[in-house]
């Protein structure tokens, strides 16, 4: 008979040698200053990740891991989310997403008032038709599958979607400036709702183009209230952000409050000289929504310049026909005279910077400003504008020098502002060097950490990690992302907080940003030591609303 003792002593040996064992992790990242998205201060620590996911935080000194990293003298942080992308072509280009990887983006936000999808036949023939420099097949018809297509193809950041109203609109009305009908406006709730049933985040709006901006108030109200059905979020490029700013920031509100929507306001701002006192105002409005309980939150790049099309400036009834009726009003010599005598110059020709144009032949002029490009050929600058559009058969990629520093740093201190680019994520060669760009796609994250933060010292480095992972992520209720939290999807950049920074000017505009040693999406290291390693692990990140 064996002693009673025996099975005792046997567990407890067992148990003993149980709590002495080493812990062993895929990756163990040690010693980092942990920034962890909440905005709380900054601790020293360790995190653990397993596969796609945080398995551990704190002190890991027992811990070992497959890969480990010294992240001594750096700073940990959540990866960051890019509220405003226009990475959707540039990723089918090239899926390592490297301008903003090296920023230490790890999710892009794409759809600005209009989306990959819903497609039918006719806008996928527009689309190819109107394809640049980066030539693509069509694949897909939902929005959904466009993001699956991006994940199976192979991409280095997530990646995320609006359905925009104005994909909606040309699918069901075209490009006409009217109202709906019932049956068309069913149609468009129909589509919408496949979108939001497949991932996406929300409906987009960008008011100021065509066909997004034939739509009414009480259109998008109704659009909007099928989004929030599904928990989504309404975002927009408001009506106006130069002289009727204020009334555009209502029209958001008013949305908002009859659809019962979380709604953002796209690259918060007031655009040209004349108008940067109505921010204040705008502000205040945007504050006073928020006291009663209105969830608005804004988002913006950090720069003083903003960067869309050439055309904007053509008064309104020359572009609401969408390009092609625009091309054809300019050939009527009648029509072209009054079109030039109505531009509106929110910032003068000086500071109207030319750097995307679709005829190579007028690539000579990227870098100038209209205004040199109008001397150059001795005619007026709303005779070269005109001009220019009809023989670059575009509305022309330009920059447009028109905001305040001072207000910059104004709208960064909001408690509700995230963080975006207004852009594609380029890498920087190839087919990205055909044409310039805005600076804001090489810079923006990296200009807030270096700049803002370091230099400036607007916000603390914590408000602004919060920012870029936990506000955003939070607004679009994204799961388990957005924060260095146990459980949480593996999406982790480490960076010296004291060398971080942006090195695109707008002469130079193709240049990475440095600092950024390392970033991990769904737990693959797509940076180590600052390089590209070629891992593509970036996901699809569906919205509240998905249904398997």
């Amino acid at each position: 008979m064996k002693p009673k003792g025996v099975p005792v002593i046997f567990t407890l040996v067992f148990l003993l040698l149980g709590c002495t064992e080493q812990q062993t992790y895929d990756i163990l990242i040690k010693n980092g200053q942990l920034v962890d998205g909440s905005g709380e201060t900054p601790y020293l620590g360790d995190i653990a990740i397993n596969a796609d996911t945080i398995a551990a935080i704190g002190n890991l000194d027992k811990a070992r891991g497959k890969k480990q990293i010294d992240a001594t003298g750096l700073t940990v942080a959540p990866g960051f989310i890019n509220m405003l992308s226009w990475a959707n072509v540039s990723l089918i280009e090239d899926g390592r997403s490297q301008s903003d990887i090296r920023q230490g983006v790890t999710l892009e936000v794409l759809g600005e008032g209009s989306s990959m999808g819903p497609l039918n036949e006719a806008m996928k023939s527009k689309m190819k038709e109107n394809q640049g420099d980066i030539k693509y097949d069509i694949p897909w018809t939902t929005l959904g599958e466009y993001l699956d297509y991006l994940e199976n193809k192979g991409i280095a950041t997530n990646v995320a979607s609006f359905v925009g109203n104005a994909t909606l609109r040309e699918h069901v009305i075209g490009i006409e400036k009217r109202p709906p009908t019932g049956e068309e406006m069913e149609t468009m709730k129909s589509l919408l709702r496949q979108g939001m049933e497949e991932g996406a985040v929300g409906l987009s709006t960008s008011l100021i183009y065509v066909p997004s901006g034939h739509a009414a108030t009480e259109e998008i109200i109704e659009l909007a209230k099928i989004a929030a059905e599904y928990d989504g979020m309404y975002i927009s490029h408001i009506r106006d952000e130069e002289g009727k700013l204020l009334e555009a920031v209502q029209e958001l509100l008013t949305i908002a409050e009859k659809a019962a929507i979380r709604s953002e306001i796209y690259h918060f701002k007031a655009s040209g000289n004349a108008n940067w006192h109505l921010l204040d105002s705008a502000i205040q409005m945007v504050n006073n929504a928020r006291t009663k309980g209105l969830p608005i939150t804004t988002d913006m790049y950090m720069y003083n310049a903003s960067s869309t099309g050439l055309n904007v400036v053509l008064p309104a009834w020359a572009k609401e026909g969408g390009h092609n009726a625009t091309m054809k009003l300019i050939e009527d010599p009648e029509k072209r005279k009054r079109m030039m005598d109505e531009i509106d110059f929110h910032v003068p020709p000086e500071k109207i910077l030319l750097v995307g144009f679709r005829n190579k032949d007028l690539r000579s002029h990227i870098g100038k400003t209209l205004a040199d490009v109008a001397k150059e050929r001795n005619k007026s600058p709303n005779e070269t504008l005109v001009d220019l559009i009809y023989e670059d058969n575009s509305r022309i990629q330009v920059v447009y020098f028109s905001m305040s520093e001072e207000n910059i740093k104004k709208k960064l201190a909001l408690p509700y502002m995230a963080i975006c680019s207004d852009a594609g994520s380029y890498t920087n060669e190839g087919v990205f060097l055909e044409q310039s760009t805005h600076p804001r796609a090489y810079g923006s994250f990296a200009r807030l950490l270096g700049h803002y933060v370091r230099e400036e010292k607007v916000i603390p480095l914590e408000e602004a990690i919060y920012k870029l992972t936990t506000l955003p992520a939070t607004n679009l209720k994204l799961e388990k992302r957005g924060a260095l939290r146990e459980g949480y999807y593996a999406d982790v950049v480490i960076f010296d907080a004291d060398k971080i920074r942006d090195n695109a000017t707008f002469g130079k505009p193709h240049q990475y940003a440095t600092g950024m040693h390392h970033v991990f999406v769904n737990g693959g290291q797509v940076l180590n030591e600052g390089e590209h390693t070629g891992t593509f692990t970036g996901r699809f990140v569906k919205g509240p609303g998905w249904k398997p």
